[in-house]
């Protein structure tokens, strides 16, 4: 009687590869974690005492490219910062081999008591990561990808999540806002950028902190990670304690070398207005993601992401009509 159909046969084709290109059938997989894209992540447990653990990565093809992941893993370690060492790819099938970092991320591990000392070990691998710019080996984080995200928010946050349609005054509002934010965020100096160095991937490690998730990255504004960072989509912190991170990281980025501009107030601007973009693309994408996907867990995290947009929009005269618009589109909402 021949073999049933295996359930996840992609599984088997990368044990199959980790065998060969381990040279052995001594290890065992175990789910160690997914994200928001069609990866899985692996943990190889080998046979062999005292072996280190590893993680084997799937990015089916047609679905995700590899490629970038194995290239921006070499700019990492590259510049100092520890991201995974990649042992094997393959990245015609879609698989990676690589180094361990462990299984407690930032967000596990953070709170009051650890927080100080964790971000500034954060704060002081971004700028080992934004020194090692040069250009010619990342994508532009230009016009048409900025805009691309910004647009995410009215068609999935404002179509499909909370089911209104602008009137022409509300898309002039938002058409007039995505004009000042990339006009803001194409100006700002440029330097690498991960685009997700947030607390889900900041892995808490020895050296620390370990990087992951670097796929998508750029070269782009200078305040972009940091906002990331201390913005986060999934843990907030009194403005204060984000404040003194900020300036902690200005006086870093400056030692360093780095184009931040001697006045730290330009810079917390440009800071908030690069958050402004991000925080209109997350909330297009956790509603792509709860709509599309079917995965809501995101949805718990948009009010949190949808503070910090206010926030910032209620210190600029610029962001007024944002703010009207938002009212309005968000009390029609509410009447259904």
């Amino acid at each position: 009687m021949p073999d049933a159909p295996s359930a996840d046969p992609r599984l088997d084709t990368l044990r199959a590869w980790v065998a060969s290109t381990l040279a052995t059938r001594a290890f065992s997989l175990a789910p160690a974690s997914s994200d928001a894209s069609f990866r899985r992540y692996f943990r190889v447990h080998r046979g062999a005492p005292g072996a280190a653990s590893l993680i084997a990565m799937d990015a089916p093809p047609g679905r995700e490219d590899c490629r970038p992941f194995v290239h921006v893993a070499g700019l990492l370690v590259d510049a100092g910062v520890h991201a995974p060492q990649i042992a094997a790819s393959d990245v015609e099938r879609g698989f990676v081999l690589m180094s361990d970092l462990g299984d407690r991320t930032y967000a596990d591990v953070l709170d009051e008591a650890s927080a100080d000392r964790l971000y500034l070990d954060a704060l002081d691998a971004l700028v080992l990561w934004q020194r090692s710019t040069r250009e010619g080996v990342l994508p532009e984080y230009g016009d048409a990808l900025l805009r691309r995200e910004l647009a995410l928010f009215p068609d999935w946050y404002l179509a499909r999540h909370i089911a209104v349609t602008p009137t022409p005054a509300e898309r002039e509002a938002l058409a007039a806002t995505f004009d000042l934010l990339v006009a803001n965020n194409l100006a700002q100096p440029r330097v690498f950028v991960h685009r997700d160095y947030h607390s889900r991937n900041l892995m808490h490690c020895a050296p620390n902190p370990g990087v992951l998730d670097f796929q998508d990255a750029v070269i782009g504004p200078v305040t972009y990670d940091l906002v990331s960072l201390l913005r986060d989509a999934y843990v907030a912190w009194p403005e204060e304690r984000e404040l003194d991170w900020a300036i902690r990281y200005w006086e870093r980025a400056r030692a360093a070398g780095l184009p931040v501009g001697a006045d730290f107030a330009g810079f917390f601007r440009d800071y908030e207005w690069m958050g402004m973009q991000r925080q209109l693309k997350v909330l297009g994408i956790f509603a792509r993601l709860a709509h599309r996907d079917g995965k809501d867990r995101y949805v718990a995290d948009m009010p949190r992401v949808a503070g910090y947009l206010r926030r910032a929009a209620s210190r600029y005269r610029e962001f007024d009509p944002l703010r009207r618009a938002l009212d309005a589109l968000e009390a029609r909402a509410r009447r259904g």
